[in-house]
């Protein structure tokens, strides 16, 4: 007798992961092949670090499932993989290890490459992109140009984080808590570059008012990009200084310009040298050298305290003509509104703690309607409410007065209504190496010259001495900063800012559609053909920059001719965290490795013995609690990997890792491998490499079991397509497959051949998306395919059609019906589905139930709710 053979993912996986590819099973088809919708499923592409971590997993496969159902549905799908891959982390490791940061991203991609294609993601290899190569970032050269050309693009001056040691700019991460430079360990200073930009307010009316119509996003998302270009209506108001200077603030609470107290400027304000008297200029200028070192965050927490200093000048309130002090304070921004405000502490927290402090005066202007004056002393009045002690407009509720005061301001030359943003437009120059190359010129006669289209891409030179210190290296290059200017032909000078990675990969997503154009980006018909993105994958922590950038590139290239859509994505999925167990000593702070934890259940410091922490949080490596994908490949195979992610938890919630899951999932395909291997033993086989069997109704008289195992087969067809579908729920997916597996095993082997082939086939398909290589494998088995020999494309269960309903399968002759007594459960009987009420009552009272907990009684009152129960009262 023949040993059954045994499920071994470690070799199938690897020989369909080849067989797939080297029938191009998962390439794109064209646009003029094959019929079918196309369908563009995206994750967001990675940094190349060079390893693999478990959000990658979870991220890469919720996309690879819905890839995959695409496909069995008829869809065309174009499911890309690419590389985020410019940027400071590769410069930093460059500089750690001596290398070339080109040389050191190729290695890293190739490594994450291979691992990826591991966990047999259905990911079209021929149109990967890397953001550092050149036939690339020639097109986000090309792009920044059309912002230029469009008057988009411009430079300004603008702060920086300066490190006097290392004389470089840093990045804000590299920055620590205390303002000091993670490299040297100086205290960085604030200074002022000129910079380039890119003019996103033009946008921010766009950016906020489509947001209602991307209703595949997640509320939070678009709440969050909302709050984020912040867009409100409000007055600028001008306060002139007694030496005739200006001071104009933006206020959204114009009614309360009879409160304001004082006038506050940022320290960094134009104006602030020129108002400053003499006595107050010491005790500025040290006030501005500590507000230069800390960070915007800093300065605009809620929790820290409101810090100025008056500078002696004073202004007159325009609606009132009092005299008011001008102060600098640290919770005032230059480059937001205008860099001056109104202190108006009656009506605003921040106001109120400030001139609390410095005691200034508090002068209240509204009240609640029909409150006393007095009422709410010693805090803010931030709500609506009626005017008072406002001249002419006492007695208006707030609404109105704001109306009428932007209006008197308007006919008085004083003010006017204004809308304001908390959107900036968008810094892309970094004085770094390992970045795209900004394509203009500097030229003393013709100024900024873009570089001729057909001049790129300026190319970033390679195998530079890098030290991270001295400003960009790219300045100290002369041969490659020295070049003749292309209006003039005189000597001019490179630009030397690289851009920010944000612009690459603020279009990717477009190039997939046509990754290997030379003449364009992308053709407009492919691009319009694929896009906008049907489904998008990807973290939380990318809800506003990446996706507000992106939004902002689409409509630019919209309006430039280049595409014809207005947004990118259509549906946002932005999946949760993958935690792991974490331990941490709690008197030293210190994180402990779970290897080195002896006893779980008496979790002890290897070294102190003292009690650790015990909880779940993101895996990362400082905290020591990360699970390598390789070894869990390794141990159980891809598909266990994939099963375990997608079960665990709802894809947008955050996944606690589980060793004891990861072995449940692995015995549950075990189980599957055991169960198909019988049927396959016992003769059972699939039709025209692996059709369903069609079951007519009609002709065929099914047995009870047969009935019950179609109803479960058809079950599941409904429920796991509706889980594929809208709000994406592929952990009850993964269980509603559990639950007709079990079906399965409970009557396969009373059923006839064509009942079991239809439950065969349609469990291997609707599996097929969630464990790719299993499936596949046990379809070709049942197809008398198992050696691969001959194997064809279409032969494969990923070139199969997801099955659909059949609605006759779904009816029931009888239902179970439940019987209580006094409300409680006490049993159930099997019923005729269409029995009426009073056939339900009859059979309720006759059963064994009700005989042994009535004891003989008739009951006071029966209540039937049919189809459900039969509850009996005594």
């Amino acid at each position: 007798m023949t040993e059954p053979s045994r499920y071994r993912p470690e070799t199938l996986e690897q020989r369909w992961q080849l067989q797939w590819e080297q029938l191009g099973l998962h390439a794109t088809p064209h646009l003029s092949e094959e019929a079918g919708d196309p369908y563009y499923a995206l994750s967001m592409f990675p940094y190349p670090s060079g390893s693999l971590h478990m959000g990658h997993v979870r991220n890469y496969v919720i996309t690879d499932v819905i890839a995959r159902a695409a496909r069995l549905r008829g869809h065309r799908v174009l499911h890309p993989m690419g590389w985020d891959a410019f940027g400071l982390p590769a410069e930093n490791a460059a500089i750690e290890r001596g290398v070339d940061p080109g040389d050191w991203t190729d290695r890293n991609i190739a490594q994450m490459r291979d691992q990826l294609r591991r966990l047999g993601l259905s990911i079209d290899w021929d149109r990967e992109v890397a953001t550092c190569h050149a036939d690339y970032y020639r097109w986000t050269q090309w792009l920044f140009l059309q912002f230029l050309d469009a008057g988009l693009a411009y430079r300004k001056e603008a702060t920086v984080n300066w490190d006097p040691i290392d004389q470089t700019v840093l990045a804000n991460e590299q920055v620590d808590a205390e303002g000091r430079s993670w490299r040297s360990g100086a205290q960085v200073e604030k200074r002022r570059l000129r910079q380039w930009f890119l003019r996103i307010t033009a946008y921010a009316d766009a950016l906020l008012d489509d947001l209602p119509s991307l209703e595949g996003w997640p509320e939070r998302v678009r709440t969050m990009q909302a709050n984020w270009i912040g867009r409100s209506l409000g007055a600028e108001l001008t306060f002139c200084t007694e030496s005739g200077a200006q001071i104009t603030v933006f206020t959204t609470r114009p009614d309360t310009i009879y409160g304001a107290t004082y006038v506050v400027l940022a320290p960094e304000h134009p104006l602030v040298a020129e108002l400053t008297t003499d006595d107050c200029r010491l005790s500025v200028t040290a006030f501005c050298d500590l507000v230069s070192r800390q960070s915007e965050q800093e300065r605009t927490a809620e929790d820290r305290p409101k810090r100025g200093v008056p500078i002696g000048a004073w202004v007159r309130n325009p609606a009132s003509g009092e005299r008011l002090p001008v102060w600098i304070a640290d919770y005032v921004l230059a480059d937001y509104g205008t860099g001056a405000v109104m202190g108006v502490p009656a009506h605003d927290h921040r106001d109120f703690s400030f001139a609390r402090q410095y005691e200034l005066p508090v002068r209240r202007v509204v009240i609640p309607e029909g409150s006393d004056p007095h009422a709410y002393e010693g805090q803010a009045w931030t709500e609506a409410g009626v005017l008072i002690a406002s001249g002419p407009f006492d007695g208006l509720d707030t609404t109105e007065a704001k109306a009428r005061i932007v209006a008197s301001a308007e006919a008085e030359g004083w003010g006017q209504g204004r809308v304001q943003y908390r959107l900036r437009d968008w810094l892309i120059s970094r004085q770094r190496y390992w970045g795209c190359p900004i394509p203009v010129i500097h030229c003393d006669s013709c100024g900024v010259v873009p570089v001729p289209d057909d001049q790129l891409p300026v190319e970033l030179p390679r195998d530079i001495p890098l030290s991270g210190k001295g400003g960009t290296p790219l300045a100290r290059l002369e041969s490659w900063v020295n070049v003749p200017c292309p209006c003039c032909g005189a000597p001019a000078r490179r630009e030397t800012d690289t851009m920010d990675t944000f612009m690459c990969s603020s279009w990717y997503y477009l190039r997939y559609s046509d990754p290997h154009n030379g003449k364009r980006p992308f053709d407009r018909a492919a691009v319009d053909r694929w896009l906008p993105v049907d489904q998008y994958v990807g973290g939380i922590e990318h809800a506003i920059l990446h996706l507000l950038y992106s939004r902002f590139f689409t409509k630019v290239l919209r309006d430039r001719g280049l595409l014809g859509f207005s947004e990118p994505f259509a549906r946002l999925l932005t999946q949760g965290m993958v935690q792991g167990i974490t331990y941490r000593n709690a008197h030293t702070g210190q994180y402990v490795a779970p290897a080195q934890v002896a006893d779980p259940s008496d979790p002890r410091d290897p070294i102190s013995g003292e009690v650790l922490e015990v909880f779940y949080e993101k895996m990362s490596k400082s905290k020591h609690n990360g699970v390598d994908p390789a070894v869990v490949i390794d141990r159980y195979g891809a598909d266990t990997a994939r099963m375990f992610i997608l079960f665990k938890a709802p894809p947008e919630k955050d996944l606690e890792w589980d060793d004891a899951d990861v072995e449940g999932q692995y015995r549950f395909l075990q189980r599957l491998w055991r169960l198909v291997e019988g049927a396959h033993g016992q003769g059972l086989r699939l039709s025209g490499h692996g059709s369903p069997l069609a079951i007519d109704i009609e002709a065929c008289s099914l047995s009870e079991a047969e009935k019950e195992l179609r109803r479960a087969v058809h079950t599941a067809i409904a429920a796991i397509s509706e889980d594929l579908e809208g709000e994406l729920q592929l952990n009850t997916a993964v269980s509603e497959l559990m639950k007709l597996s079990h079906a399965l095993a409970a009557h396969l082997d009373t059923a006839r051949a064509a009942v079991g082939a239809e439950a065969l086939s349609t469990l291997l398909i609707l599996l097929a998306p969630f464990a790719p290589h299993l499936a596949e494998e046990l379809w070709q088995r049942l197809s008398g395919q198992a050696d691969g020999e001959g194997f064809t494309a279409e032969a494969s269960v990923h070139r199969q059609r997801w099955p659909v309903v059949d609605p006759a399968a779904l009816v029931r002759d009888t239902i179970p019906l439940v019987i209580q007594v006094k409300g409680k459960m006490r049993g159930s009987l099997e019923v005729p589905a269409d029995a009426d009420a009073a056939t339900l009552e009859k059979l309720a009272l006759e059963s064994e139930v009700a005989q042994r907990w009535l004891e003989g009684q008739p009951p006071r009152r029966v209540i039937v709710v049919p189809g459900k129960l039969v509850n009996l009262v005594p």
